[in-house]
């Protein structure tokens, strides 16, 4: 089960349209949003910590930085990257797929 937080006061509105990067999560829709995963939840919006098994992604020739093109997501102590529809944490010699 998902940590979540509450943001009563969430100016943004998250849709399909609204420019962030929408992720696939237990059902549902999360929106990745300065570096934070948010859901809208009837009124208000919460803050999702996106959790699950760690597994080695399947390799490929890209290399993520800060200035790879892809999304961000804090994740504990390190950034994951938003690699298509999958996450990528740097693990040593190879990402792992969150």
């Amino acid at each position: 089960m998902p940590t979540c937080t509450t943001h009563d006061t969430h100016p943004h509105v998250h849709a399909p349209d609204c420019g962030h990067v929408a992720v696939e999560h237990e059902g549902h829709v999360d929106y990745l949003h300065d570096g934070h995963v948010h859901h809208v939840h009837g009124d208000h919006v919460d803050e999702h910590e996106l959790a699950g098994a760690h597994v080695v992604a399947a390799p490929h020739e890209h290399e993520h930085g800060p200035e790879c093109g892809h999304a961000t997501v804090e994740h504990g102590d390190h950034v994951d990257y938003v690699h298509g529809e999958h996450r990528h944490a740097p693990h040593g010699d190879h990402y792992d797929e969150h």
